[in-house]
């Protein structure tokens, strides 16, 4: 197995430093003459940057032992996980006929300029609703999501579990830090697997999905400027 902290080091080595409007409009100008392709690869390039960035964090703090800590960011590396996923579903679930190109366009705004506070005009999707979507094609990966919440939360694993033991003989609870002997041996492995999804969806599935999308917005570009949404 390689070392993860060298494949985190070569990922964030590759990471694209910009996109080019004028290049991807020369690539295919029918195509990024529409804003959903040009939003569906800033959000594949903002997915690899923070993930990168949360599973170097979450790796770091694990062999520092603060396993909690570790935990949390690797929870929210798999919410971005999730995030390239469902993108890459539903560039699919358009081409495939089974979503309308205007939706998946508002659908791409709102995953890229999405938030929960009003700080920008789009309203967020649900990370369940993301999630959900991503365990479709990833079985198992709402299991483990769930799992790594139960530690991020103050709830039974993420307080009493985490931090005390009981003697029921003695009727004593007696407290200590557990992060490491819960969780340390396995939070690697975790990462890894985080990292091996995440490489096949960016590097295999979103590339050949968007090339995809391309070809396909060519072909249906005047059907699509008939039912486009009157400009508000």
């Amino acid at each position: 197995m390689h070392d993860l902290a060298a494949d985190l080091k070569a990922l964030k080595n590759s990471l694209c430093r910009e996109i080019d409007v004028g290049g991807l409009f020369a690539r295919s100008p029918v195509a990024h003459k529409w804003k959903a392709p040009w939003r569906a690869l800033l959000l594949r390039e903002s997915v690899a940057w923070r993930l990168q960035d949360l599973l170097e964090q979450s790796l770091v703090l694990s062999q520092a032992g603060k396993v909690l800590g570790a935990r949390i960011l690797l929870r929210s590396a798999f919410e971005t996980l999730a995030v390239l996923i469902y993108l890459n579903k539903s560039i699919r679930s358009v081409v495939a006929g089974n979503l309308n190109f205007h939706s998946f366009s508002e659908k791409t705004a709102r995953l890229l300029l999405g938030s929960r506070d009003k700080s920008t005009n789009q309203e967020q999707i649900s990370i369940l609703t993301v999630l959900e979507g991503a365990d479709r094609r990833y079985t198992g990966l709402l299991d483990w999501y769930a799992a790594l919440s139960e530690s991020a939360h103050p709830n039974y694993e993420g307080m009493l579990f985490g931090y005390s033991t009981a003697d029921r003989e003695n009727h004593v609870t007696h407290f200590k830090n557990r992060w490491a002997d819960l969780h340390g041996k396995n939070h690697e492995d975790a990462l890894r697997a985080c990292l091996t999804v995440f490489v096949g969806e960016y590097n295999e599935e979103a590339t050949d999905a968007l090339e995809t999308l391309e070809k396909w917005i060519e072909l249906h570009d005047a059907e699509l400027e008939a039912s486009k949404p009157a400009a508000r």
